[in-house]
């Protein structure tokens, strides 16, 4: 009775914890001095999926996962993105998330109603220039549309070759 939902050994155990624990401290481009312990760093534009995708992978997986956001602070002065200081020495862990900017629109309503951050053309210009950066910077990235936190966290797992710490019951 109740072994369905064990938790298993202490050492699994210990090591959900800490990596959620890392996935929260490391949320939103905090802390970037610690990406050096990330096993991954997820980048995309604001409500793009990046906070649950790393919880997920944190939890289910024991993977130390980061996350930044790709935001107007980070456009040259050609109004492209580069990629951000904090990220360039982890180039090789980044995987990119990108979205619908219909649906980006739509889910920013919800927080910032008929505000220039929820607006179509701003959403279409930050989806447009994250997806430009992925390209040129070779970050291998997918879209979050249409999947589930479960699908990305799979699909992004097996792109990358990440090896999880333990698997799922």
């Amino acid at each position: 009775m109740g072994r369905t939902h064990s938790i298993g050994s202490d050492d699994v155990y210990m090591d959900r914890i800490h990596s959620v624990h890392f996935a929260l401290d490391n949320d939103d481009g905090a802390r970037t001095h610690q990406y050096d312990k990330a096993d991954i760093i997820l980048v995309g534009v604001s409500r793009c999926g990046k906070t649950p995708t790393s919880l997920y992978l944190a939890l289910q997986f024991g993977i130390r996962a980061a996350n930044y956001p790709l935001t107007e602070d980070d456009l040259d002065e050609d109004g492209m993105l580069k990629l951000p200081k904090a990220l360039v020495p982890h180039r090789q862990k980044l995987f990119g998330l990108t979205i619908d900017a219909r649906r980006l629109s739509a889910i920013r309503n919800e927080r910032r109603p008929n505000s220039r951050y929820s607006s179509m053309d701003q959403c279409l210009q930050e989806v447009e220039q994250a997806e430009s950066l992925y390209r040129t910077m070779h970050i291998p990235f997918i879209d979050a549309t249409r999947f589930s936190v479960e699908e990305i966290s799979t699909r992004m797992i097996a792109e990358t070759g990440l090896a999880r710490r333990f698997s799922p019951r």
